[in-house]
């Protein structure tokens, strides 16, 4: 078992903190390294009863937590960004451990919960209202907000780190306390990310703002959508799960920022460069082995490009090195599990009994020595039709469906002619088919790039997707809106009392 002790991971540590480490009583969870089946600690799962603690003592904190200014709570998340600034290389080793990217995709997202923390800091001075002009006489209007409450964020594996960051930083310059479900695929990080934010929040009583409670489904996770005390969950997962979540926060009038499945493509115009979109193409069907919200899923090529660009990508495909990712040179690191490794099997198996034609990988590597244990795939090309039920559908593996288009009216067409809408890209050298590409009866997704992948999305601009991908947004621009609740006010400062339009009463 890896000795994490120096982020404050214990043996048989607590699945639940709420303010404190509390001593949970659920099963254990195993963590197990996807790279080598090693086995890197063991978390004993919170019950409801720990649920039930944490969230009351996050709604307490949160009660406190709304009277300080917010420049001050600001002030508190610039420090988190500082301690995550000191432990990162800790850190972003620690996530290639747990989920399997390679070292500089760990890093890199850690990264992530750095800048988050350094845009919420400015932001908490930038909590905006509206000052507008009244119709009646000596009155004045504004709009300002208001902290909502405990959110409640639910996390999937391959963003262990950086998706809490994008919410619980914005939560907390904007008055929230955070409520954390991880993935159980990803428990380690989550006790690291919670020990960083803790050694900020606790010494003055605010510890209960970073609320964590990793358990079963039952215990913990169903609760969260049921739950009146989370007026906001964030969710990240399947769009299966997301639709459930949907109903039923919607059915206690709560609100949800929803970031489910993607089915995302690369338009590639006659005129593209390709030896800028290649590794745009091989970075976002490959990284993170395929295994990105964001990740490509399509290429969607000109014909008189593909004959070319399939040789190139089978060329580079065979210079991939897929194995250790913690090794120097490593491009493509393990599956999460051995179910991921068996889904991408039996979508290969779906797509070639529909037509589609593999031409490079999507075989299962047994490598050899400590990596024995690991699950490792070759990633697959294939080329492929749009229609075909395994193209329309999301399979978190190293996948790429090759699909002509023959102009960008047909790319455009069958890039949204798929039930998800999270991030898309065009590669072009033409002003028009680029803003065509990024106009209203363009791309249909909540991202949409020019000469540049679909994956890799900078903290400053909104992050999320419409149709399946749930509608949400997370991180920067105005996101921090959907943490708040909106007030308009209205005040007479005359000696009259004048209704609005004109309403003659009495």
């Amino acid at each position: 078992m890896a000795n994490l002790t120096h982020l404050g991971i214990q043996t048989n540590h607590p699945g639940a903190y709420d303010g404190r480490w509390r001593k949970t009583a659920g099963e254990l969870l195993v963590s197990e390294n996807p790279a080598t089946g090693e086995v890197l600690g063991r978390v004993r799962m919170a019950k409801s009863a720990d649920y039930d603690a944490v969230v009351a003592a996050a709604h307490e904190a949160f009660l406190r937590w709304r009277m300080v200014p917010a420049p001050k709570r600001g002030e508190y998340v610039r420090r988190i960004g500082e301690k995550l600034r000191e432990r990162k290389d800790e850190l972003g080793r620690l996530v290639t451990l747990e989920v399997g990217k390679i070292l500089q995709e760990g890093l890199g997202e850690v990264q992530e919960a750095i800048d988050i923390a350094d845009f919420a800091t400015g932001l908490s001075r930038q909590l905006y209202g509206l000052s507008m002009h009244s119709e009646r006489p000596l009155h004045s209007m504004r709009e300002q907000w208001h902290p909502l409450g405990p959110v409640g964020i639910v996390t999937a594996f391959n963003f262990p780190a950086a998706v809490w960051a994008w919410n619980a930083m914005l939560a907390l310059v904007c008055g929230d306390a955070c409520v954390w479900k991880p993935s159980p695929k990803a428990p380690l990080t989550a006790i690291a990310m919670t020990n960083i934010a803790r050694e900020v929040l606790e010494p003055d009583g605010f510890g209960a703002l970073v609320g964590l409670v990793i358990g079963t489904n039952d215990d913990v996770g169903s609760r969260f959508f049921d739950d009146e005390r989370l007026p906001l969950v964030s969710f990240t997962g399947s769009s299966r799960i997301g639709k459930i979540c949907a109903a039923r926060v919607a059915g206690r009038f709560g609100r949800t920022i929803l970031e489910c499945g993607g089915n995302n493509a690369i338009l590639l115009m006659e005129d593209a460069d390709l030896d800028l979109a290649l590794p745009a193409i091989l970075f976002g069907a490959v990284g993170t082995a395929g295994q990105r919200c964001t990740s490509t899923r399509r290429l969607l090529v000109h014909p008189k490009l593909a004959a070319g660009v399939e040789r190139r990508l089978v060329h580079a495909y065979g210079s991939i090195q897929v194995g250790d990712p913690l090794a120097k040179g490593t491009l493509c690191g393990p599956l999460i599990d051995a179910s991921a490794v068996d889904a991408m099997q039996e979508a290969l198996k779906r797509v070639k009994a529909e037509g589609g034609k593999v031409i490079y990988g999507g075989q299962v590597m047994n490598l050899r020595g400590r990596l024995k244990g690991g699950h490792y795939v070759k990633p697959a090309l294939v080329i492929a039709d749009n229609a075909m039920p395994t193209v329309q559908s999301e399979t978190f593996a190293p996948i790429l469906y090759v699909i002509k288009a023959r102009d960008l009216d047909e790319g455009i067409a069958k890039h949204n002619a798929v039930p998800q809408g999270l991030s898309s890209a065009i590669f072009t050298q033409s002003v028009r088919h680029a803003e065509r590409f990024l106009s209203a009866w363009g791309s249909d997704c909540g991202i949409a790039n020019v000469n540049i992948g679909t994956s890799g999305a900078e903290i400053g601009g909104a992050f999320g997707g419409e149709k399946e991908t749930g509608g949400g947004r997370e991180s920067g621009s105005d996101a921090w809106k959907a943490y708040m609740r909106r007030q308009t006010n209205t005040i007479n400062w005359s000696r009259e009392m004048p209704l609005a339009q004109g309403i003659q009463f009495g």
